[in-house]
């Protein structure tokens, strides 16, 4: 029975005797004066930079994983790989030993190795390694999924995701190009003079938007705490004492539902630069995403798939990125008239004609945001700054001068999502404290006060943004749910 045949569930009957043949094949390695677990290799290069700077007659040493065996005889074929890509290799019984050969007739998929060779080119043009010697690093003893197939149980991709990555390469691509997403990030912003910074996970009250935290105990402290559900109140206190741009790349927990583009534990940037304001980071944005786009991808159109893999719409990030007021939006999806509805009539019209489902528990201002999520966000492609929010909505930003019922902020929105909230962030300490009683209620234990103080210290005007990071890979590799950009996300226990 070949190892394909014996694939899946290694619990059954095949996969228990495939494990047992390997393990047998362990101690013969062992019996030959081999470690099956290896030794120090060092290498001049990896399979993927080898294949992409591909020059022939090269002296090379690489290490990386047998993926896919061709046993010609005295002559074996393999790929050596690891998550950002392979190349192919060549052995003959003539090039290694008696010794070295009775130890490759040992090896297969799923098994790592270090090799040193001469790169040539094939007959049929295939960039190849000619391999003179090779070190067992690490014997599998598990199989590798299927290699035609690769994980097709999506839930077990997310629960084995080193399975996950080592059989299906479109996963390992997206998390590659995740790490350059986040790394061209950091580098746009420490060209730009924005300092980054750390700060706590561990929180006293959890401040800086309105969502649920996980809750503990510091028992050295003998104090409740929260896990931090935003950085957003720690950073202005850096503006207080001196930071003039900063920023914070890291990770949020929101105690909240899990779906396709929520996981309670994401990774959020937020950016803060003294004398800037919303339009100013709304510029920045607009020049960061396409930055890195264009770097990490070279282009500026990406499809968006389902979960069966078909497009279900293009985002296109070509600049100019198109600025509306929210209200406008709004009257421009629901009637022109809308604002000047009654609330009786406006709940009334948004469930009878516009067929939009509203809870009998929301208020007026909830029910518009019904009609700007469902008419307006959930139908957007290409990116949209949605300014000049309702005031109540956002209790961190500055009231706008000209109309008190709304304050200077952008919501960017783009595959249906909001991707980015930006502010003109509120710097006045006193009203500060109003918006924040206001947005509390009668829980004034959730008031951040030492904020508060902080803010009597003097915080210069600024401009801040906060964006899902997550969100943003799903965007530029078009991935149809956020558990294929978190290499391990939340899932419910197995029954």
């Amino acid at each position: 029975m070949s190892e394909e045949q014996m694939q899946g569930n290694v619990a059954s009957s095949s996969g228990e005797e495939l494990i047992a043949i390997r393990r047998e094949k362990v101690e013969k390695i062992r019996a030959l004066g081999v470690n099956p677990y290896g030794c120090r290799f060092e290498t001049t290069t990896a399979p993927a930079q080898l294949k992409q700077n591909f020059e022939e007659g090269r002296q090379v040493r690489l290490l990386g994983r047998i993926i896919a065996l061709r046993d010609m005889g005295k002559t074996q074929f393999f790929t050596l790989a690891d998550v950002c890509g392979g190349i192919q290799c060549m052995l003959t019984k003539k090039a290694v030993s008696e010794e070295s050969w009775a130890l490759w007739k040992l090896l297969e998929r799923g098994d790592w190795i270090g090799v040193q060779g001469e790169t040539f080119v094939t007959r049929t043009g295939e960039p190849t390694v000619r391999v003179d010697s090779f070190t067992l690093l690490s014997k599998a003893l598990r199989p590798m999924p299927d290699k035609f197939h690769g994980l097709a149980d999506q839930d077990m991709r997310y629960r084995r995701r080193h399975l996950d990555l080592m059989s299906n390469p479109e996963s390992a691509a997206r998390f590659v190009a995740r790490s350059r997403i986040i790394h061209e990030i950091r580098t746009f912003l420490a060209e730009r003079g924005f300092i980054e910074v750390e700060t706590p996970m561990l929180q006293d009250v959890a401040g800086g938007a309105a969502a649920k935290p996980f809750e503990s105990y510091y028992n050295a402290l003998k104090k409740p705490v929260t896990l931090r559900i935003a950085p957003e109140l720690y950073l202005k206190r850096l503006l207080v004492g001196g930071f003039p741009k900063v920023f914070e790349l890291n990770r949020n927990f929101r105690n909240e539902g899990i779906d396709a583009r929520h996981n309670p534990e994401f990774t959020v940037l937020e950016v803060y630069e003294a004398g800037a304001d919303f339009e100013s980071m709304a510029q920045m944005m607009e020049e960061m995403i396409t930055t890195v786009a264009q770097k990490v991808f070279g282009k500026l159109v990406f499809d968006q798939y389902d979960a069966e893999g078909n497009v279900r719409r293009t985002v296109d990030l070509s600049r100019p990125w198109r600025r509306a007021d929210y209200a406008d939006l709004v009257k421009e999806a629901a009637g022109a008239d809308w604002f000047t509805l009654t609330p009786e009539a406006r709940r009334s019209r948004a469930q009878d004609v516009l067929h939009i489902q509203i809870g009998e528990g929301l208020d007026d201002l909830a029910v518009t945001q019904q009609v700007y999520e469902k008419l307006v966000e959930e139908k957007q492609d290409s990116p949209l700054f949605v300014c000049h929010v309702a005031r109540d909505l956002v209790p961190l930003a500055k009231t706008n001068p000209q109309n008190n019922e709304v304050v200077d902020v952008f919501e960017l929105v783009m595959n249906g999502q909001e991707l980015c909230p930006g502010y003109s962030e509120q710097n006045d300490p006193v009203e500060q404290l109003q918006r924040l009683m206001h947005q509390a209620g009668e829980e004034t234990q959730k008031i951040d006060h030492d904020f508060v103080e902080a803010l009597e210290s003097g915080m210069p005007s600024a401009g801040g943004i906060g964006i899902g990071i997550d969100r943003l890979c799903m965007l530029l590799t078009g991935a149809s749910s956020i558990r294929d950009v978190i290499l391990f996300p939340q899932l419910k226990n197995r029954i």
